[in-house]
């Protein structure tokens, strides 16, 4: 059945191939079909590295072709203020922030949203690969079908009232079927690569970006026992489990393995790395998440069992889930954990179905492993 011609959807194009197929899905069924081009950062040096020129002109060929308008709108401020923000006080601490789910949560599902309904709309649509499903008692947030490209993981803090305004039309597609529209439909950008990493800093190196914000702080490297290894550049430049540009050798006496980092002593700033991929300093076995964002508005239950992702390409973990505060909850891993990372997001699953999610806040060592103080104290005061 053909969707009145009368309802108004407005499409948040990107200039890439997902927003444009979703638009052209949108108007083949019948909706009446608008695009809007998000300009969400202004920077001095945007004209090097940023895209959005040629994306805008990618979104406007699209809109020509299907013969819809094309509306452009400036969220740089809102951007700022709700996600830039947050992203540079998360560093600041010495955590390692995911700005995706809240440009999700703040910006297209919350501005954008208020935004199109000014402009009349009854529904919004994005090229998210995810879908939704109306139940008795509300909205349900679903894998999409392309288990490769599935989005969910960076939609589960989007509230109820804004996916009950939500279409996702390439949700039930995989990626080369879109492709694949889109060069049916004569887009240019049908082979156009997606998108990669954080929007704002684009092609740019990620320490020279953040060191105009933040102020660099150099520090020794430190074995667990407190081996003197080297200097590190800064906390705010590196992630729990990293292995690349730690800057520092074999030393002698010490098996010729790679060094990873294990965590970091705020206090004394000083980055902690060993020589083992799967260190017990590296491995966790559980967490406590806190700002959780339950889709329906509440957990399942005081405690119950499901699956997790405490990183966007992590395979699916089963986990027990303790309730233990309005917006926080215990997570107790079936098996070891690598890498844990304060301030990224953990989420949950029941098949396909995103139960919800929150921020990573504390992790907790395997069995038998006892770190040093420092350690704890680098994971806890975050």
């Amino acid at each position: 059945m053909r969707a009145s011609a009368k309802i108004r959807v407005i499409v948040g194009l990107s200039g890439g191939v997902d927003s444009a197929v979703a638009a052209l899905l949108l108007k083949e069924q019948g909706y009446a079909v608008e695009g809007l081009f998000m300009d969400n950062w202004e920077d001095g040096e945007e004209q090097r590295y940023c895209t959005a020129a040629e994306d805008f002109q990618d979104a406007r060929q699209v809109c020509a072709q299907l013969d819809i308008p094309l509306h452009k709108v400036n969220f740089a401020a809102e951007y700022r203020e709700r996600v830039f923000r947050y992203f540079l006080d998360e560093y600041a601490a010495g955590r390692t922030p995911n700005p995706d789910v809240l440009c999700n949560s703040e910006i297209k599902f919350k501005v954008f949203l208020e935004y199109a309904r000014r402009l009349g709309a009854e529904f919004i649509a994005t090229g998210h690969y995810a879908r939704t499903e109306k139940t008795h008692a509300g909205m349900r947030l679903m894998r999409g079908r392309d288990a490769g490209k599935d989005q969910s993981y960076f939609l589960h803090a989007v509230s109820q009232d804004a996916l009950s305004m939500s279409l996702f039309p390439v949700g039930p597609l995989l990626k080369r079927q879109v492709r694949e529209r889109a060069r049916e439909a004569g887009f240019a950008n049908h082979c156009k690569q997606d998108s990669t990493g954080i929007c704002f800093i684009g092609e740019r190196k990620f320490s020279k970006f953040l060191a105009r914000y933040l102020p660099a702080q150099p520090g020794n490297i430190e074995t667990p026992l407190g081996e003197l290894l080297g200097t590190h550049q800064g906390l705010m430049y590196y992630t729990l489990g990293q292995r690349q540009g730690l800057g520092i050798g074999g030393r002698r006496g010490s098996p010729g393995k790679p060094w990873y980092v294990a965590a970091k002593d705020l206090r004394r700033n000083a980055l902690v790395v060993v020589q083992d991929h799967n260190h017990p300093l590296l491995q966790q076995q559980s967490l406590l998440a806190d700002k959780i964002h339950w889709i329906f508005g509440a957990a399942p239950a005081p405690q119950f069992n499901c699956m997790a992702k405490s990183r966007y390409r992590q395979l699916d973990q089963a986990c027990q889930v303790t309730v233990v505060g309005a917006q926080r909850c215990h997570v107790e891993f079936d098996q070891p954990q690598r890498a844990l990372t304060p301030g990224q997001y953990v989420v949950f699953y029941q098949d396909d179905e995103c139960l919800g999610g929150g921020v990573i806040n504390e992790v907790g060592s395997v069995a038998n492993s006892k770190p040093p103080a420092s350690t704890v104290r680098a994971r806890t005061a975050a």
